[in-house]
């Protein structure tokens, strides 16, 4: 039975649109090399109650990284990811469960209908499939909390029924999401993408020098670890004569290495080759194959010496049982796989005394908004990570100078300021 607070919001109409983003330097993945993207934008038009509110939402289609098909290059990919974002905006309120709903209801009708196993829903893959729906989850929720004046991290008030949550979080989802939000923390500290091939003089010295950045994200290629080993000695090492300060660090191969035995090896060849390195290692995104079910691994030797987080392999709630049976240390969430799915998953976690980090898909302008206000509400280990200002700056540009701070760090941390939240952060 519905409280006298429950939240429901019905789907009214739908815009999409698409635009070309050209990153200022090309971010090399182990699966290739990204140099130009599409930008999709999403609007919602919401009825809650007696009010009306346009909700707003944004990802790039990363096909690189969501769909990484030798088989199709990437103006083939994008074109399908496009095609397949206008049959969501097409058909947006069936996909949401065809009736009005509290958001979080909507984004978990979305994510099962396109991503489920069972789904009918042809190629893209599951993941790129999430990434596709995401905006649309985000401007659901932006638009409720637009049409209320609230945050969309202040739905959760009521004991409001949420099946599909509750179904997940043992039948109190609204309790087990407000347990796990906390009031919002207003700056993150910066993360800098160190590539395999970038130089420390070149690449990375301007943004310790001039915008004070401390954490950095190595891109290792996962397939010879004495390679790997150096590469991150070299970068720890060149941070260091830099006069960074205990560098944090962390180590993405995505998903490269053949085996949890080799990351362990990795981990055992870093320690052996400079303890300084291997201590500010905070932790790694997904070393092996995106499906946990086929790529099965024990990742308890590993985890005793540093935390591994699942990350392209969490694509349904369903696989969390099995990343704490494979022995996970947490998840590694994106806002694109969609908020109300990485919410529940982030409850669900935490209270098995799983951590979280929240990675970045280059997320620009309204996306990083997005990042930033869920790592504002949710405890993470890193706070955000927000590369956008290093590979596509000017797709900011409409959010920049009010948003500087955030989007424009120069002192090593991003800040969303005072003011206050509403929805998602559109009206930002």
């Amino acid at each position: 039975m519905a409280t006298q607070d429950s939240i429901v919001a019905d789907i009214l109409s739908v815009d999409l649109s698409f635009e070309k983003q050209s990153f200022l330097k090309p971010l090399r993945l182990s699966t290739g090399l990204i140099e130009h993207i599409t930008e999709a934008k999403v609007s919602v038009r919401l009825g809650v109650g007696s009010k009306e509110a346009t909700g707003r939402g944004s990802i790039y289609l990363s096909d690189l990284w969501a769909w990484p098909d030798p088989k199709l290059n990437h103006d083939q990919r994008d074109e399908r990811l496009r095609t397949f974002c206008r049959a969501i905006a097409g058909n947006l309120r069936a996909l949401c469960g065809g009736k009005a709903d509290h958001p979080l209801e909507l984004g978990l009708h979305l994510h099962e209908n396109l991503c489920h196993e069972g789904s009918s829903a042809p190629p893209p893959p599951v993941l790129a499939r999430a990434m596709c729906a995401s905006p649309f989850d985000a401007a659901i929720h932006d638009g409720v909390g637009q049409a209320l004046g609230r945050s969309a991290f202040d739905l959760y008030s009521s004991g409001q029924k949420l099946p599909l949550a509750d179904a997940i979080l043992n039948g109190r989802a609204c309790e087990s999401i407000r347990h796990t939000l906390r009031p919002p923390v207003r700056a993150f500290p910066a993360w800098l993408i160190v590539g395999k091939d970038d130089s420390i003089e070149k690449d990375v010295r301007p943004w310790v020098r001039d915008r004070g950045y401390r954490c950095f994200k190595l891109k290792i290629l996962g397939r010879d670890n004495l390679a790997d080993v150096a590469r991150t000695v070299e970068v720890h090492r060149g941070l260091v004569g830099l006069g960074v300060q205990n560098p944090r660090l962390s180590v993405d191969s995505n998903e490269a290495n053949p085996s949890a035995d080799s990351v362990l090896d990795y981990l055992h060849r870093l320690k052996e080759a400079d303890a300084e390195a291997f201590k500010s290692l905070e932790y790694l995104e997904q070393p092996t194959g995106r499906d946990i079910t086929q790529y099965r691994n024990d990742w308890r030797a590993v985890t005793k010496l540093k935390p591994v987080l699942l990350d392209e392999g969490l694509t349904s709630l369903d696989l969390l049982e099995e990343a704490v049976n494979q022995g996970w240390s947490g998840l590694a969430l994106k806002t694109c796989k969609g908020q109300s799915f990485i919410l529940v998953a982030s409850a669900w976690a935490r209270e098995r005394g799983m951590i979280l980090s929240l990675q970045d898909l280059t997320n620009p302008g309204l996306s990083a908004i997005h990042a930033a206000l869920f790592a504002a509400h949710v405890p993470t280990i890193n706070g955000v990570e927000l590369n956008s200002p290093q590979f596509t700056p000017a797709a900011n540009a409409p959010w920049l100078p009010r948003l500087a701070g955030l989007l424009e760090p120069r002192d090593g941390m991003h800040r969303l300021g005072d003011g206050p939240i509403i929805g998602l952060g559109s009206n930002l």
